[in-house]
């Protein structure tokens, strides 16, 4: 049988020998240092707060994506339509069909992140089942059929005309090649980072995986760019060209008090993107981003701590500049309360990824 062989086969060592795997807290504990000196230099463990003043926290965490949404300009953006929790499926499927929405679909929940609770939706099933489950505020958008995806890290300090990008991430989905043999489940065996998603695979799309693809089909098992769900990141900051910044900069222009963050974009070709062309932002990230650039397995942890350390500085220099000219930090009661929001919106959304991945 193909495959990774003997130990290599273990999600353990897989894990622990690639530190793209690692915990979130394993990856930023030796370097926490650092921010905590950022803090004790604004006077504030909360300055980021103040990097994106028109969205809640900064969009460090906590913020809504239905807020987010309604800043950025919706040339740019999928259609989209937002629920409340509870909400009546059918009611969802009726406001879906009246806005003209056509499968395939993707249902996101309002605050998420790691592509939890993210599910593509194929039918109107899929849509009922989804609206079942979700344990929080959700929203329902196009599936953008675009077939490229980057993460593109932006950043423009108070006062300044431009911005300028610090990172791209260009993203490939978890897929397999067909032998004419093997099975999807077999093929994803070969590969270790399609290996660890197998677990939820098994528990949400066991029929997918028993398809059998022909000699040289290619098939994409999850169609999601999220690193946490199987996506390869690979560190594209070395095609930044000026065309591709002037487009950006247009775009985040528009998006008022923006001065620090990443936007997920979809789109068809490199050459029409830089155009400004055929493209749409699945996502705008803000004070809370990563440089995701710094997974691409070709780095070293130590390529991560700089990059994250990089933009910790770039985002304290832009909340500072902000914060003089009234843009407020959050208080301690304030900033408590962000953190245990998101770890009770966290849970909600565990249990919903223990259900339907």
């Amino acid at each position: 049988m193909s495959g990774v062989d003997g130990w290599k086969k273990k999600p353990f060592w897989i894990r622990l020998l690639h530190w793209e795997y690692w915990s979130f807290n394993t990856v930023y504990a030796p370097i926490y240092p650092i921010f905590i000196f950022l803090s004790l230099r604004a006077r504030s463990f909360f300055f980021f707060a103040a990097a994106n003043p028109e969205i809640k926290n900064g969009g460090f965490l906590g913020e809504s994506k239905k807020e987010i949404y309604t800043l950025v300009p919706s040339a740019y953006q999928p259609k989209t339509i937002f629920f409340t929790r509870g909400f009546d499926p059918g009611k969802v499927m009726e406001q879906l069909r009246e806005a003209g929405f056509r499968f395939p679909l993707i249902g996101k929940p309002d605050m998420g992140g790691r592509g939890r609770g993210v599910r593509k939706l194929d039918d109107a099933e899929d849509v009922k089942i989804y609206v079942q489950d979700c344990l929080v505020d959700f929203h329902i958008q196009e599936f953008i059929l675009f077939e490229n995806e980057v993460g593109i890290f932006y950043y423009r300090f108070p006062g300044q005309a431009k911005g300028k990008i610090s990172g791209i991430v260009h993203k490939e989905f978890l897929k397999v090649k067909g032998d004419g043999f093997q099975n999807i489940r077999a093929l994803l065996k070969a590969s270790p980072r399609a290996l660890l998603q197998l677990p939820q695979l098994e528990k949400t799309d066991r029929e997918v995986l028993d398809i059998i693809p022909g000699v040289g089909e290619e098939v994409t098992v999850v169609p999601y760019g999220n690193h946490a769900r199987g996506a390869l990141f690979l560190d594209d900051s070395g095609s930044v060209n000026q065309a591709l910044v002037d487009v950006i900069n247009e775009v985040c222009s528009k998006i008022p008090s923006f001065f620090f963050g990443r936007l997920d974009i979809r789109y068809k070709s490199r050459e029409l993107l830089e155009k400004g062309e055929s493209f749409s932002i699945l996502e705008v990230n803000g004070a809370g981003s990563e440089p995701t650039h710094m997974y691409d397995p070709r780095h070293s942890i130590f390529f991560a701590w700089k990059e994250i350390i990089r933009h910790w500085i770039l985002l304290f220099k832009i909340s500072r500049a902000n914060h003089k000219l009234g843009h407020r930090y959050l208080s301690i009661s304030e900033g408590l309360r962000m953190f245990r929001e998101d770890r009770y919106n966290s849970e909600l959304l565990k249990i919903m990824q223990s259900k339907s991945g």
